[in-house]
Formats: structure tokens, sequence, C-alpha cells
């Protein structure tokens, strides 16, 4: 199975709307500084990313559901011309109300994108600008990463905070290297304990 990052989409690949405001054109979609050079850091990682974005701006009739999904293809072109892939994108289109299963803080989307491209949960990350991306990465079993906005605090329930989308792929590929190293070291030092219980069997 693969590993992945889910990502929120405003706030994390774009600038994030003023106030309660929604992006409902493409005009409107503003791409955040190094956002294409951090996601093709993690395509070069090896990770599958994938947006994961509450948009009830569908729901109260901002957009249609064809004209968001047009929107997410035009920028999933521009970031691939720009080298960075993104292999999905999934959103809820409800209200707050009734509740459903795919509005992040639950991990819905989360486990339909994990079934769909065979991602192992447990090795991929949720990034994302809020306390709710955090919190369904958690409830889906993922480590988390939490984009600061200006004047936020650094602090909070994510393994990785940071102010930006490309600082978070650098602390998080630190610590990738960092946990394929000490595997790697239990890896030998599990072969040398197997390699001396064996000695020790033909010495009897």
């Amino acid at each position: 199975m693969d590993k992945a990052a889910f990502l929120d989409r405003d706030g994390v690949i774009n600038q994030k709307p003023v106030g309660d405001g929604y992006v409902t054109r493409w005009e409107e979609l503003r791409f955040l500084p190094g956002v294409a050079e951090a996601i093709a850091l993690l395509n070069r990682a090896g990770f599958c990313v994938i947006v994961v974005t509450n948009q009830r701006c569908v729901a109260k009739g901002l957009l249609t559901a064809s004209e968001l999904d047009s929107m997410h293809q035009r920028m999933c072109r521009e970031l691939a011309a720009m080298g960075a892939k993104i292999d999905g994108v999934y959103y809820c289109p409800h209200e707050k109300q009734p509740p459903c299963s795919c509005r992040k803080p639950e991990p819905g989307m989360l486990f339909a994108a994990a079934g769909e491209h065979q991602v192992d949960l447990s090795s991929t990350w949720m990034i994302g600008d809020s306390e709710k991306d955090v919190e369904a990465g958690r409830s889906a079993g993922c480590r988390t990463a939490r984009i600061l906005k200006p004047g936020i605090s650094a602090d909070g329930n994510a393994d990785v905070l940071a102010r930006s989308l490309l600082e978070a792929v650098h602390q998080i590929l630190r610590l990738e290297e960092t946990i394929a190293a000490r595997r790697g070291m239990d890896a030998v030092q599990r072969n040398r304990r197997e390699r001396n219980a064996v000695r020790g069997d033909r010495c009897r």
C-alpha cells in the first residue's frame, strides 16, 4: 500500500478567503508561495498527494458541483505544469447540518480516498490549517501537520507545526528520514540477534 499526504485546500494550497468567504471562481484561487515546490517534494518522496476539502459553498448555491470540479481540474493542471502532481481531489459539498460523515472533522473523505488509492493510513500525513483537519487526520489514524495562520501561536495537537506548506513538508521529510534510519538500525540489530542465536544453537 502507498503512503499519502492529504492536503486541505484553502489556507494550505491557496489563499484563504477573507472572513467566511468562499472561492467561487478560478480568478479567486491564488496559490500560496512555495506550494508547487512542496507538492513536488512530496511527489519525489513517494507520497500520493490528495486534496481533501470542505466546500459547503455548493450547498449554499454559490457554485455548482460541476463548476467546482472544473476549478479543481484547472488547479491540478496548473500545478502539474509547475511539476507538482495532485493524485486526487475529494470535497464535502454539504452544509454543517444535518451532520454528514465526510465533512471534516469527520474522517469520511480520508477513508474514501484511502480505499480508492490503496493508501496505508498509518504511513500517511494530514496537512491542514485548522484543528478540524488535525482531528480528521487523527481519527483516520494519520500523523498530522498544521499550517499556522498569521498571529496564531505555535501550539496545538498536531505532530508538526509550520508557517507554510513548504515548511511543513521539509519537517515531514526530515521526520521520515529519521524514522527510516531508525527502522534500518532496528533491522540490523534484529539480524545480528538472529545470527547470534543460530551460532549459539550450532555450538550446543
